[in-house]
């Protein structure tokens, strides 16, 4: 076809090519964001799981509790501008909406706890035994303890924002 109507058919063609373009990439996007929460919660469960064999393998539980790290720092990084946008409003220190004050505190939280339980993890396994805390069995293992908190925590952190989870987006 040639003349005006080839013209306003291409148009029409490339403007659903372009729309399906960025409907898939989107849509990829958000799959992928799905797929490292998924990932996140099953290595946070799976490094809690090889805790009862801890002695057996120490091997499993490390890879699994890096794994576990690794996928927190992609999540963060998928992030980026939420956090950013956060973390220059605590710098800027002006007035939050509580709401903001609370998120900016968990994820604080989250980063120590994760931090503390990468920090136990690594010195246990230098050390070739549990560093022992002078608490009654069974809270007397700092990384078993660090663990239980992070995993305490990572459940009411996701119970919390279930429904946002389900139409959030990666900014």
């Amino acid at each position: 076809m040639t003349g005006p109507e080839a013209t306003a058919e291409s148009r029409e063609t490339a403007g659903s090519t372009a729309d399906r373009f960025v409907e898939s990439h989107s849509s990829r996007r958000a799959w992928g964001r799905g797929l490292v929460h998924l990932g996140v919660l099953l290595t946070a469960a799976g490094a809690l799981a090889t805790l009862t064999i801890l002695y057996i393998r120490n091997a499993i539980h490390a890879d699994i509790g890096l794994a576990f790290v690794g996928l927190v720092v992609v999540h963060l990084a998928q992030r980026r501008r939420t956090v950013t946008r956060m973390m220059s409003q605590l710098v800027r220190a002006k007035s939050f909406a509580e709401r903001r004050i609370r998120l900016v505190a968990s994820d604080l939280i989250l980063a120590f706890l994760t931090l503390n339980v990468l920090v136990s993890g690594v010195l246990d396994w230098s050390r070739g035994e549990p560093i022992q805390l002078p608490l009654p069995p069974p809270f007397d293992r700092w990384h078993l303890l660090s663990s239980v908190a992070l995993v305490i925590y990572l459940v009411v952190h996701v119970w919390r924002r279930r429904k946002r989870l389900r139409r959030s987006t990666i900014q």
